[in-house]
């Protein structure tokens, strides 16, 4: 196996996220891979030899109004008649024993209890190592300009050589539209920047990964005791240099926030902000599954900003298209098809 790299492994949306490992809140679509991600994350160290920092302390949106209560009612309800039943409602008397420090204006909340988080530079380190361990090679730093089909299968033109393969999987990430497009397959991928901050240092009060219903907010605190901001405020991107900066206007926003629900950060200094660049498809849903353009291709990419947690169970889903012709969960809706067929 080789992989074509043109920047360090996990340099974009992979390595530099909010670490976020959750079933909570995802399009039913996903559920059941999420589900079957957090089963690889629970043995994650020993699948891959390495401390990924995942804790499963839980997953939690909290309800700042009886207006976003009802939201997560409905939640529950929906979710009931497909069949799940792991995001559980909480009062203000259960939310506050899980996070006393939320601010009172807070009247209850959602929760997987079963699920968490992992440091994303860590995680994806530990996956580049083990996949070394495993033979697969590495092209780090070469770009792919031009594919075309060869007696055996592909040509990948890369800065460095002509690459001749059987079969293709392209997890371009921000760029997959662009690999799509070289193969004859179309996708409406646009490129996003989310922001992420982290704090200074303080001492433990929080558990669960936290995010709102109405707010923009992702909000966990770290093994170090740092405090990890994100939720989706967006920085400028430098498409040529594919680059990102954060815009210090949202991150304040964001730092208000954090604020109104956790008064206790108040005084708290943020440390630095950064950007990765995502790519985010127009139903928020990735694109997985083989081209109908062509014969052994593959395609996953386009996470929308919520594909971290999923990539252990792609990465097992794409081997299985690939050996034997089909996934064992559900991949359907994520066909890249449906941006044909809605237009």
């Amino acid at each position: 196996m080789l992989v074509v790299e043109k920047a360090a492994p996990a340099r974009h949306a992979s390595g530099v996220n909010a670490g976020g490992v959750r079933s909570l809140w995802r399009h039913p679509a996903e559920i059941p891979l999420a589900r079957a991600a957090l089963e690889i994350w629970y043995d994650i160290e020993n699948f891959l030899g390495a401390d990924c920092q995942y804790h499963s302390n839980g997953s939690l949106r909290i309800a700042e109004s009886d207006a976003d209560v009802a939201v997560l009612e409905k939640r529950v309800a929906d979710l009931a008649v497909l069949g799940y039943h792991h995001e559980e409602m909480l009062g203000r008397a259960a939310l506050r024993a899980i996070v006393p420090d939320v601010a009172p204006h807070c009247v209850g909340g959602l929760i997987s209890r079963a699920e968490g988080s992992a440091s994303p530079y860590h995680a994806t380190w530990a996956f580049y190592e083990r996949a070394l361990r495993e033979h697969v090679e590495f092209r780090i730093g070469d770009t792919v300009s031009r594919i075309e089909r060869s007696s055996r299968g592909w040509y990948v033109h890369a800065v460095t050589e002509r690459i001749e393969a059987d079969v293709l999987v392209n997890c371009a990430g921000a760029w997959g539209d662009a690999i799509a497009e070289m193969i004859g397959d179309d996708a409406p991928l646009r490129r996003e920047a989310p922001t992420m901050m982290v704090t200074q240092r303080v001492p433990r009060f929080l558990g669960p990964v936290c995010g709102l219903v109405g707010r923009k907010l992702s909000f966990k605190q770290t093994d170090a005791g740092t405090v990890l901001i994100g939720g989706g405020h967006l920085g400028s991107i430098d498409a040529s240099g594919e680059a990102a900066t954060p815009d210090s206007r949202k991150m304040a926003l964001s730092a208000q926030t954090v604020v109104d629900v956790f008064p206790l950060m108040r005084d708290v200094r943020v440390a630095r902000s950064w950007c990765g660049i995502e790519g985010v498809m127009p139903d928020q849903l990735p694109v997985i599954g083989p081209s109908p353009a062509a014969q052994g291709v593959f395609h996953a990419f386009g996470f929308s900003a919520h594909g971290f947690a999923l990539g252990p169970i792609i990465g097992r889903l794409m081997a299985e298209l690939v050996i034997d012709g089909q996934a064992s969960l559900p991949i359907e809706p994520f066909a890249i098809e449906r941006f044909s067929r809605a237009s």
